[in-house]
């Protein structure tokens, strides 16, 4: 009788591998072991020294947006100092609703606003324990709204929404998107662009086991993060794949191959293509979750970030082409 073959080990990237090694060897708590603010702090200090410096921009300047539960700080984004009406990004930053600010993901955010000629709007949404879901799903179409309407704090005239973010954010931007397809703001969103995003917490993915433990976000982390944000895993504003996703914009979808959520973003891009909505999907072979974020540290992690912003490039041309379009025929 013929023994059962193994299988085969996932392909793991030379640089990926020596940032695993490094990590899982430090010394002290994980995240799952940490208070909300010890946390909080880790994934700052992680992404001072993991990402790149932010880098110079012609325009970086704080906002405030008013939002259900209070104002929320925000920070624009800008190549340009000055622009013509056009597309503007609305950014929320990952760290399963508990952790994450609009500091940790500057960086990301100023080279999306570089790569993509677009002002960046990066929101911080209330966190969790001590704003449960779903208020940061309230708070993300307050503030998308509010850039939508072009107020006089942007300093840009807003003609269509490129909904953005990694991971927690990454589903915030989709069921944003749902939210502003059922009732319009006074921009349309054109385009939905989420990294390695939560969509389906009813089903169990193959991915979630290969993945769970020694790739950065592990079981125990990602239980933590959902016992402070406390959703219904059968809410549509929380597992958006299971609502009706006809009619949403186009998407750009990126994922990593050694991610737990990897299966995730598979099954919502492939739901989307089935309702008829337009769909770009990557994966970054080999990569972890949080790459984005993780580009000082995992160095070809930035040809993932550029590969997935020429992707959104061209789908916000394409969308911006065929508005142009309809408006000239109607």
């Amino acid at each position: 009788m013929t023994e059962p073959t193994q299988a085969e080990p996932p392909f793991v990237r030379p640089d990926v591998a020596t940032f695993l090694g490094y990590l899982n060897n430090l010394p002290g708590p994980r995240t799952h072991q940490m208070t909300v603010d010890e946390a909080r702090a880790a994934m700052l200090a992680m992404c001072d020294v993991a990402d790149p410096p932010r880098g110079e921009l012609a325009v970086v300047r704080d906002l405030t947006i008013p939002g259900p539960g209070g104002p929320l700080p925000a920070r624009l984004f800008d190549a340009s100092a000055d622009r013509a009406a056009g597309p503007a990004v609305v950014f929320f930053h990952g760290g399963g609703w508990v952790v994450g600010s609009v500091a940790s993901h500057a960086s990301l955010a100023a080279e999306m606003a570089r790569q993509l000629d677009l002002p960046v709007i990066s929101v911080d949404y209330r966190l969790a324990p001590e704003a449960p879901f779903p208020a940061a799903v309230e708070d993300a179409e307050a503030a998308t709204r509010w850039v939508a309407e072009s107020p006089a704090a942007l300093g840009r005239a807003v003609t269509g929404l490129v909904l953005s973010g990694d991971s927690a954010g990454g589903n915030l931007a989709i069921v944003t998107s749902v939210a502003l397809r059922d009732r319009p703001a006074a921009a349309p969103v054109i385009v939905q662009a989420p990294i390695y995003p939560a969509t389906d917490a009813t089903r169990h993915y193959p991915s979630f086991d290969a993945f769970c433990d020694g790739y950065l976000l592990t079981r125990e982390t990602m239980g933590w993060f959902g016992n402070h944000y406390r959703p219904d895993p059968q809410d549509a504003r929380f597992s958006p794949i299971v609502g009706d996703l006809t009619g949403l914009p186009p998407a750009v979808i990126v994922a990593a191959g050694l991610d737990p959520l990897r299966d995730q973003a598979r099954a919502y891009a492939a739901a989307l293509a089935l309702a008829g909505v337009p769909v770009t999907y990557q994966e970054a072979r080999g990569n972890i979750h949080g790459f984005a974020t993780l580009r000082r540290a995992i160095p070809s992690s930035q040809q993932d970030v550029a590969a997935f912003l020429t992707a959104v490039r061209a789908a916000v041309a394409a969308a911006t082409h065929d508005i142009a379009n309809a408006k000239a025929a109607g």
